[in-house]
């Protein structure tokens, strides 16, 4: 059966970044889109080609500004959530910036999916949401104590969810996402995510550093898992499905330094001296979880999901693009 979904009117919140923009292009094809950004960590450069798409509508506006919100989601069939303020370093130095926009944002555009009677509301959840939990793999209902500002805001982001399907029969779905890796994944900032500025780094045979001894794990999730499980979630018909949380991963994990070798392995065609650039063991990072694995049996038994890229498919889709990005930057 074709889970695709069709025919809908569907507002993307920060549809601009890198999730958001993958989630836009894929949504287009067979509705109407309308992508909500600030562009404080988004860019129009991510969504420039289908600007010209007449069922394609840009709009530049705050989620922390309600009556933005409640404009953008009028007469919406779906809403999909993913603007935020990311980073677990960023909010341990921006708290109070990261709560506005994690969690006031994120209640302006719960609540005006309520008021404009948006039936579906699928959002951005994180697997930082574990915490100091040691448990491996990381099961949904199993989550121990945040470590960071950026954990706790997206913990209340799941509570508010619940409270508002409980009071008002909102159908929410949150998806916690586990290290997502892609094109339009931007290599630039102190903020970047580890695999583009790894690649960014040793392409330019300049020596990465890791936090730690780099025996931390992670359940790197290439994008292509991440649209099939937004897919889903918008269209699943499974009430036991409804209302829920769950882990958006692969389901095996690899250690960062295997992961500097997977690296090496794929950028070779690129850089011939890229197996020569060392290392940099820096400290620990506060507020990071040391180990990451998913169990996925939660989204596969009651959304159906099954990863459709690995993470070595993964690496080999996207490389292209981040060495791309980088000429052109």
């Amino acid at each position: 059966m074709d889970k695709r979904i069709k025919g809908k009117t569907i507002l993307i919140t920060g549809g601009a970044g890198f999730i958001g923009s993958n989630l836009s292009e894929h949504f287009l094809e067979f509705n109407t889109v309308r992508c909500l950004d600030n562009l404080s960590t988004g860019y129009k450069r991510n969504i420039e080609h289908l600007m010209s798409n007449p069922n394609f509508t840009f709009i530049e506006a705050d989620i922390v500004n309600l009556d933005a919100c409640l404009e953008a989601t009028k007469g919406c069939d779906i809403i999909y959530h993913q603007a935020a303020l990311g980073s677990v370093p960023r909010s341990i130095a921006e708290p109070i910036n990261t709560n506005s926009n994690n969690i006031t944002g994120f209640l302006n555009v719960l609540e005006a999916s309520r008021i404009n009677k948006v039936n579906r509301f699928v959002y951005a959840a994180s697997s930082s949401t574990y915490g100091d939990s040691v448990e491996l793999p990381k099961l949904e209902d199993n989550i121990g104590r945040p470590l960071s500002p950026y954990a706790v805001t997206k913990y209340v982001n799941e509570l508010y969810a619940s409270v508002y399907s409980d009071l008002y029969g909102i159908e929410t779905i949150g998806l916690r996402y586990f290290n997502v890796f892609g094109r339009r994944q931007d290599p630039e900032g102190a903020y970047a995510a580890v695999i583009p500025k790894f690649v960014d780094l040793m392409l330019q045979n300049q020596s990465p550093t890791i936090n730690g001894d780099g025996e931390q794990t992670r359940d790197f999730t290439h994008i292509e898992n991440v649209i099939l499980a937004n897919e889903l979630s918008g269209s699943t018909d499974n009430q036991e499905a409804l209302n829920q949380v769950y882990n958006v991963a692969c389901g095996e994990s690899i250690t960062l330094n295997e992961l500097i070798n997977e690296l090496q392995n794929t950028l070779k065609e690129y850089n011939s001296n890229v197996e020569n650039v060392a290392v940099i063991h820096g400290p620990e990072r506060v507020g990071d979880i040391r180990d990451s694995l998913a169990s996925i049996d939660k989204i596969s038994n009651l959304l159906g999901y099954s990863p459709v890229s690995l993470l070595k498919e993964g690496l080999a889709k996207s490389v292209p693009y981040y060495v791309d990005e980088i000429k052109v930057n």
